[in-house]
């Protein structure tokens, strides 16, 4: 995994705003993000979270294990193939093509224990297109963690698990990765385990600061209508 230095600037927007046609979906955003932090971007649906993910990735792609909303797995494949095409920059094209077809057990033995972990090892050579909305979200974790790089982006990474499952997922993630930008719905996990809390509304940042000056009550208020 390649690491960064604590103190750097990571990832970096002045006065940047977005429009779809007419439609404003960012104004004028100003933050920077620093290796080491776990940010949560926290709002109602429409506030612009995935869109300002959208915006930041570009800036250190090649360091970024990517979870998008709707996972982007290929459904023919199975569970292990969809997982291993995390980690197929670190090997040529012929041994990614042998590996996927025929695993090598070095690494059938690293995508199983993430499997494992995840609670989906039963389900290993399964084609995704099998799987519950639960296993096909914790399929794309897997993909993201195999990728072993040190920032993680997350967009609503743990939207269709259960309590229990978000949170041990959600620890397994920061855990992993030096710095983190997630997107989430549910404040409770954003406030226990993130360290900085960006709260968009309409386009506009609302908050930016320490998830711990932050209460729920203020973060419901958030999304008021």
């Amino acid at each position: 995994m390649t690491s960064v230095t604590s103190a750097e600037v990571l990832f970096r927007l002045q006065g940047h705003s977005v429009s779809h046609g007419r439609h404003r979906v960012l104004h004028d955003i100003n933050l920077s993000i620093y290796a080491g932090e776990k940010v949560a971007l926290i709002g109602p649906s429409g506030a612009g979270k995935s869109t300002l993910l959208d915006c930041l990735y570009p800036q250190q792609a090649a360091y970024t294990a990517l979870c998008p909303q709707q996972g982007g797995l290929v459904d023919i494949l199975s569970v292990y193939q969809n997982i291993y095409m995390g980690g197929l920059e670190r090997h040529h094209a012929l041994y990614n093509l042998w590996n996927l077809l025929r695993p090598r057990p070095a690494d059938k033995a690293q995508v199983s224990e993430l499997t494992r972990l995840l609670g989906i090892d039963d389900k290993l050579w399964h084609s995704v297109d099998k799987l519950s909305g639960g296993q096909r979200q914790r399929v794309a974790i897997g993909r993201a963690l195999f990728r072993q790089q040190p920032i993680f982006f997350g967009d609503e990474p743990v939207s269709a698990l259960d309590p229990t499952q978000a949170e041990a997922v959600l620890k397994m993630l920061i855990d992993r990765h030096q710095t983190l930008i997630v997107t989430l719905h549910n404040r409770r996990l954003a406030l226990t385990h993130f360290n900085r809390v960006i709260a968009l509304r309409d386009g506009f940042i609302h908050y930016d600061g320490a998830a711990a000056d932050l209460s729920e009550q203020q973060l419901d208020a958030l999304y008021a209508q």
